[in-house]
């Protein structure tokens, strides 16, 4: 399935999708001036989540656009993670904006230290940290989705969730498998990742459809009801 223009085609539609999969949520944050459902640590996990998945990609020598992807991810996570801090967790506006840039510039520091670090072994033939790099990237993706399932669990519904945050990162990781699909080598570790986080998402929404028609169903029996005892 060697097709490079397919291949940086869908990297470039997995960075896009990347590129904008928590605005939606951003947004949706700002607008309600709430966190509520949401958790600090859904944000953070997926911060970190981009260093090791951005020194995997980069080494790995992956297309441009999924080299870019895991430092969006991690600026926007950033932001995200601000939103629950600022108005979740009550911090003033200085603490959080401090914060940010510390753990910011802490991310970046480790994710460039790294990168040189796995390079050298690259060439040297050690390709275990490599592995490594791409394991704890998706237990920490992983993380974050599964802190959605445990605040679903103790909600009993999908409050707080954007689903158009959930659809685009669900077709990011989609077109990103599919841009590793069509390059030259097939990376197999690189296809798990993603398809970690695809499946987890997929349950997501399974959720989404089952609490969401519960409620509709809850409500016409509801009606009917009252509809019977007027009559």
């Amino acid at each position: 399935m060697d097709n490079p223009i397919a291949a940086n085609i869908l990297g470039t539609a997995g960075a896009v999708c990347w590129s904008i999969q928590l605005i939606p949520q951003i947004i949706k944050n700002y607008r309600l001036h709430s966190t509520k459902g949401l958790h600090h640590t859904m944000y953070i996990s997926w911060a970190i989540a981009g260093i090791p998945l951005g020194v995997y990609n980069l080494a790995q020598d992956l297309n441009v656009a999924l080299q870019v992807q895991p430092n969006i991810l991690i600026f926007l996570s950033l932001v995200a993670w601000a939103q629950c801090k600022y108005y979740g967790d009550r911090w003033r506006l200085p603490r959080v904006l401090l914060a940010t840039a510390l753990v910011g510039a802490l991310i970046g520091g480790v994710e460039a230290g790294l990168y040189f670090a796995l390079r050298l072994g690259k060439r040297r033939g050690v390709e275990w940290p490599l592995t490594l790099m791409a394991v704890l990237a998706a237990l920490l993706l992983a993380v974050g989705v599964l802190r959605y399932y445990w605040e679903i669990y103790r909600a009993r519904s999908v409050q707080g969730i954007s689903y158009l945050f959930v659809s685009i990162d669900a077709g990011g990781d989609l077109v990103s498998i599919l841009a590793i699909l069509f390059s030259p080598r097939i990376d197999v570790v690189g296809i798990v990742v993603y398809s970690v986080e695809l499946v987890l998402w997929i349950g997501i929404g399974l959720l989404g459809v089952h609490y969401r028609l519960r409620v509709w169903i809850c409500k016409k029996l509801s009606k009917e009801e009252e509809g019977g005892e007027n009559s």
